[in-house]
């Protein structure tokens, strides 16, 4: 999904939002493209803003945050599925505990599997057919208020 237009950055319940203008760099780990995603409440324009870097092959969904030993506060990494399906995910080399964010082909989130555990090997499951899965830090939806039914945008490279 392409946002053609600079989005602010915003931290729900607080005064803290700074204008994210629209371009694609690289993480200097994975050398992913990273692009702006931003989730929002039904019916609002303000919201959580992210710099998520794209897994958009097989090799580099397959590697995803594996062997990460931190991630910024307002980072993720975004999988996009095309065509639509199913996902499961598991952290086995994953060190540090995510939050994985199911999106549905309507681009409202379907599921979230809180706090995921890391090293653990236990498939977490969508929901439904899913667009894309968001990986953030462990807790950070439960901190921004993000839950079932919220919208989520996000550049492409």
């Amino acid at each position: 999904m392409r946002l053609t237009t600079a989005f602010a950055v915003c931290i729900l319940g607080s005064s803290l939002c700074a204008p994210v203008a629209a371009e694609t760099t690289t993480h200097p780990e994975s050398g992913l493209p990273v692009v702006n995603l931003l989730i929002t409440k039904p019916g609002k324009t303000m919201g959580s803003g992210f710099h998520v870097e794209v897994a958009s092959t097989p090799a580099q969904q397959e590697q995803g945050l594996m062997f990460r030993k931190r991630m910024g506060p307002n980072e993720g990494m975004i999988f996009p599925m095309d065509p639509a399906r199913p996902a499961a995910f598991w952290m086995k080399n994953t060190l540090i505990p995510l939050d994985i964010i199911f999106i549905g082909v309507d681009h409202r989130i379907l599921n979230i599997a809180a706090d995921a555990t890391p090293h653990d090997e236990t498939p977490l499951h969508s929901a439904g057919d899913v667009s894309a899965v968001l990986e953030i830090n462990g807790g950070g939806a439960a901190q921004r208020g993000i839950k079932t039914g919220d919208e989520v945008r996000w550049d492409t490279p």
